[in-house]
């Protein structure tokens, strides 16, 4: 089926974008919003509203599926690109990427999707956020021009073998880092609850707010979660541990700190995303590696999860090849198309990295939606709830997502098996 036309409206995203050099600077909450100026350019405030482009693909029978272009929160840091503005960029969607796209067989999913990661404008590729937009919607064509699941999709174009069950999804608690969690642990979320730990005053002088912080997720876990609850922790401290003791971070003072956030956790598993941001890929593996391996030589046994520094597919390589971290997360709108996302994922295969298939606040619920396919396609260790920061409307898009299709795809295998019995039957 044709591709017969592609149409890009200006839209709201489930967040903002943050100026995070300037937050990481020392820039004063006032309210919701942040005092001071910005820093990074492109911003007109330290916080400012998120956009994104609704994309529009129309096929030949008169159907129209849907994909969402969204940028990360903390958009142009830690080598990303530049701010995503939703109406600069729809006459790039609607313009050069819909006569590279339109005509096209909206079945060749993996063609399609391969030829908008290759399409430059002025000799400059696409920014992300269109590249991963324009691909959600790609794949919705491929599915219903099929008549199948995007998962199904994706797992033909990876080759893959999907996930039976739904793949564990991180909740994500803002700074609303108790009340969140408690609704976690309520639903009985089985990776929790990030907890935006990105300013000293939140990590502590010494780094003991946030163990004090971990002891609560404990004992309150115990107290609220279901029958038979065993949480992994998961803390997104924005390379605050650096900021807090600095270089070198295999010596006693740093192993001796994540010994204590292990003690504080148990007995439950703990990972920390981004313990430090050092300015550049070359020099952040390397802190990581050897933060990893005065870990190991210690005996601690606490996870480290690459995130700054760690966008493109040919970072998560260098990550990964490196083993640098015992996760990696895979930020599906720094990624481009979302089956390089699905990519860096099966990269993680047979080593030692395990991938967490991540993404920002700052998307809808359509990317939402689609990174679930991924996730499922690609068994990935665990996968964001999203868009936004209230957790419960996140967790039950991707949840939903993931279980919907399942019982779907059930009912196709067991009409298929009941297709093949009878056909045997009657030989």
């Amino acid at each position: 089926m044709e591709i017969t036309g592609i149409h890009a409206t200006p839209g709201y995203s489930g967040f903002f974008f943050d100026d995070q050099r300037a937050i990481k600077q020392g820039a004063q909450q006032d309210g919701f919003t942040y005092e001071g100026e910005p820093v990074t350019d492109g911003f007109d405030e330290i916080r400012q509203a998120g956009e994104t482009i609704i994309v529009d693909v129309e096929l030949a029978d008169g159907t129209v599926v849907r994909g969402d272009c969204a940028a990360v929160q903390y958009s142009g840091a830690g080598g990303r690109d530049p701010l995503f503005q939703a109406e600069e960029y729809a006459p790039v969607v609607s313009g050069p990427v819909a006569d590279e796209l339109e005509g096209r067989d909206a079945t060749a999913f993996l063609e399609n999707a391969e030829a908008l990661e290759e399409l430059q404008v002025k000799g400059d590729r696409l920014h992300t956020a269109i590249r991963y937009g324009v691909s959600q919607a790609l794949l919705s064509a491929a599915a219903e021009a099929q008549h199948t699941t995007r998962t199904d999709v994706l797992a033909d174009a990876l080759g893959t073998e999907p996930a039976t069950e739904p793949v564990p999804v991180f909740g994500q608690s803002g700074d609303d880092r108790y009340n969140n969690t408690e609704k976690m642990f309520v639903k009985g979320v089985p990776v929790l609850p990030h907890a935006l730990i990105n300013s000293v005053e939140k990590i502590g002088e010494n780094g003991e707010t946030l163990l004090e912080y971990v002891e609560w997720l404990t004992e309150r876990s115990q107290e609220l979660g279901p029958d038979g609850y065993e949480p992994r922790f998961h803390i997104d401290v924005y390379g605050m541990v650096g900021e807090v003791f600095g270089a070198p971070y295999d010596r006693d003072e740093v192993v001796d700190y994540f010994a204590a956030l292990e003690d504080a956790a148990a007995p439950y598993p703990i990972q920390i995303e981004g313990p430090m941001d050092v300015g550049n890929r070359g020099d952040q593996i390397a802190a990581m590696v050897e933060l990893r391996e005065g870990l190991a030589d210690a005996g601690v046994d606490v996870d480290i999860v690459a995130d700054e520094w760690c966008n493109t597919f040919e970072d998560v390589q260098a990550f990964v090849d490196a083993e640098a971290a015992d996760l990696v997360q895979v930020k599906t709108p720094d990624l481009g198309g979302i089956h390089r996302s699905g990519q860096a994922v099966r990269y993680c295969e047979g080593t030692e990295t395990r991938a967490y298939l991540g993404g920002t606040c700052n998307e809808t619920e359509t990317s939402a939606r689609a990174c679930a396919h991924v996730a499922l396609a690609t068994n990935a260790a665990q996968v964001l709830a999203k868009p936004g920061m209230g957790f419960d409307e996140g967790y039950m898009i991707v949840e939903n997502e993931m279980r919907r299709t399942i019982a779907r795809r059930n009912r196709q295998q067991r009409r298929t098996g009941s297709e093949t019995d009878e056909v045997t039957a009657d030989d």
